[in-house]
């Protein structure tokens, strides 16, 4: 089913820099909001629930997945993850703009489950640059690095699959290509179609 509102999907291995682009781009766009997911790890420092995620026990995130709860999940380092199928259709419907940042595993789950949505990549500029921003970030166990950098050469290889890829080298030059991409979907004739009507009906388009 198509919504009057757009699904954006940004995927990325860790240390990428998904995170900090999503929060600029919304601070750039007040039409955007960003999808709260669930998961059954615990908060880290300062995330609170409901803010950065949804946090719920193993065996609830479980009995959600049964009741078909999720748009997608997957589990990713050790711990589970999912997207709630309702949150996002009932905001779309009403016409909002939603952000998903999530693995690529839920990204293409989605994309099979809603062909609508706009699957973005981040990737970092080289091996080396995504290793010293996994250090710099405090991913300092070498067994820990090493985790996440095996990890991220199966990530990076799904890119193919993606619609858009943003190389987040520059971090103000990649948040201004997230932009473009946004605005380039609202441009696309169906939406313009629909959100701009009158001057649709006054050319006589269909």
């Amino acid at each position: 089913m198509e919504y009057p509102g757009n699904l954006f999907v940004v995927a990325a291995p860790s240390g990428a820099g998904k995170s900090s682009l999503v929060k600029a781009l919304l601070e750039l766009d007040a039409k955007l909001s960003v999808s709260v997911s669930h998961t059954s790890r615990a908060p880290r420092g300062q995330e609170q629930h409901g803010r950065e995620y949804w946090f719920v026990g193993l065996d609830e995130f479980r009995d959600m997945v049964a009741r078909g709860d999720f748009f997608e999940w997957a589990e990713v380092h050790g711990n589970l993850y999912g997207t709630s199928r309702a949150g996002i259709e009932s905001r779309m419907a009403q016409g909002d703009d939603v952000v998903l940042e999530i693995d690529y595993q839920g990204a293409l789950q989605i994309k099979q489950l809603f062909p609508y949505a706009v699957l973005i990549f981040v990737l970092p500029p080289s091996w080396e640059e995504l290793k010293q921003r996994l250090i710099r970030r405090g991913d300092t166990q070498p067994e820990v690095i090493a985790t996440r950098m095996a990890n991220a050469r199966v990530e990076i290889d799904q890119a193919r699959h993606f619609d858009f890829v943003v190389v987040n080298a520059v971090f103000d030059s990649a948040v201004f290509d997230l932009k473009a991409i946004v605005h380039a979907q609202r441009l696309k004739y169906a939406a313009q179609r629909r959100n701009r009507s009158a001057v649709f009906q006054a050319l006589q388009l269909d």
